[in-house]
């Protein structure tokens, strides 16, 4: 009979399969023999061996026997007898650990063992004594207990088993409430630093406004917790309420925003350079309700546009829209600090017309928004906004008292534009210090960050 060609493939593979199952279960640990001792190992476990010494000689662990396993082809124990006056493995040492110089200890012979941070060793070392190790010792050395609790508080961190000397230890307060001192406290010398506190957190009532009405939502017998609400209005005739009409506490203990103020109802204004009010000479306007203004404007062409008498009303706005001057001449070109026409001035200029100005030496003229080097006359008004960024002058004292020169030409006087790079360098003998400092500055508006350089050591 043919047998397939799949089945005995199938056959072959089935064998060798097995075959390595089998050499795997065969790997086994060499044999083993003990000098100057005798092993036993029962017929039905031969993974494991026991093993004693003869008359004059023990197991290196100290014991009168001894075993070992095999474990993965290795026998997890040495076997191996040493003479009775020696001293073999080392104890076990509690929260510590020991330094093995040699193999073989005899009578007399010292090891040294150090001990877990926190911990102290009396004495330092342990001798073998007629082929038995002395115990070591490691006892608790200055430490702190538990660390003090707080209330509404916990530690950001797992509690330990020892709290050694320099352990520190993180406070949190609990939501609702804030921290008061500092909070991470040290172990020093066997004592916990002062711990924090945690206080529920309130708003204070820090108003003295006699003709402020404070309503209360939820109502409180004055203490004040996050989420409380504060709705004001003026008692008095008369009184507007400058500020916020409501105000919350939050949770840092803050409000959310400053207490309003009760002030006389006003209706202020400030009028343009064209125009006049009756009984105002100045431009600032400023009157009670029911008083009226009357306006008028000044200067060739200008022509009022609106109501030329307005009425303060109780709220404190006027009773029409404020009226302007429009149209007309303006007059010569204001001056502009640290800057000057650029050409000659005239005593009127037509709307529309501009004038172009510039800066004085070592000043810079601000191009950008909404800065530029023209005001124009607009309705017989000048518009438009110039500026003049300032330098910046470090004298030689200065230099001196910050220990620096200057990398270019050493100690002397300087008068520098806006934005100009300056590259100072340390005197002889001095190092910089401050570790965002820089040697190289630059002038910004009239101030520059001097850096500072002192004798090395100091």
């Amino acid at each position: 009979m043919r047998v397939p060609v799949k089945l005995l493939g199938f056959v072959f593979w089935l064998f060798f399969f097995h075959c390595g199952q089998c050499q795997a279960k065969q790997k086994s640990c060499r044999d083993v023999s003990v000098e100057n001792g005798f092993i036993y190992s029962h017929p039905s476990n031969e993974e494991e061996i026991f093993y004693s010494c003869n008359t004059g000689y023990k197991p290196f662990t100290g014991n009168w026997w001894d075993s070992a396993t095999c474990i993965e082809g290795s026998w997890t124990e040495e076997t191996r007898c040493i003479p009775e006056g020696e001293c073999g493995a080392f104890p076990s040492v509690h929260h510590g650990k020991l330094k093995q110089t040699k193999k073989t200890f005899r009578d007399g012979d010292k090891t040294e063992f150090v001990c877990d941070a926190g911990f102290i060793s009396t004495p330092r070392f342990i001798t073998c004594v007629r082929g038995t190790w002395e115990k070591p010792v490691c006892e608790v050395g200055v430490h702190c207990d538990i660390p003090p609790k707080v209330e509404y508080a916990f530690i950001t961190s797992k509690p330990e088993e020892l709290y050694v000397d320099g352990s520190r230890v993180t406070y949190a307060c609990r939501r609702s409430f804030l921290m008061n001192g500092k909070n991470t406290v040290f172990c020093r010398n066997g004592v916990w630093e002062e711990t924090p506190t945690c206080e529920e957190v309130t708003c204070p009532l820090n108003t003295t406004v006699e003709d402020l009405k404070i309503e209360q939502f939820p109502k409180s017998k004055g203490q004040f917790n996050p989420g409380h609400r504060l709705i004001f209005s003026c008692k008095g005739q008369g009184l507007i309420l400058k500020g916020p009409r409501e105000i919350t506490c939050q949770s840092n203990g803050e409000w959310s925003s400053s207490f309003p103020k009760c002030e006389e109802v006003m209706c202020v204004t400030n009028l343009t350079v064209k125009m006049r009010s009756d009984g105002h000479p100045g431009p600032e306007v400023s009157v009670r309700p029911g008083h009226t203004i009357t306006l008028s404007c000044v200067g060739m062409g200008s022509k009022l546009i609106g109501r030329s008498k307005i009425t303060c009303l109780p709220t404190g706005e006027w009773n029409v829209p404020f009226p302007k001057c429009v149209g007309g001449k303006c007059g010569p070109p204001p001056q502009v600090d640290s800057a000057d026409t650029k050409e000659m001035t005239k005593t009127e200029y037509n709307s529309e017309e501009r004038v172009e100005y510039t800066c004085f030496n070592k000043y810079t003229l601000d191009l950008h928004h909404p800065y530029s080097k023209y005001l124009t006359c607009e309705q017989g008004e000048w518009r438009g906004n110039i500026k003049c960024l300032k330098p910046c002058s470090v004298s030689v004292e200065e230099m001196d008292k910050r220990g620096i020169e200057l990398y270019w030409g050493g100690r002397k006087k300087i008068f520098s534009p806006h934005l100009d790079r300056i590259t100072f360098a340390c005197q002889r003998g001095k190092q910089l210090i401050g570790s965002n400092s820089n040697l190289i500055q630059y002038c910004n508006d009239g101030v520059m960050n001097l850096p500072e350089c002192v004798r090395r050591g100091e």
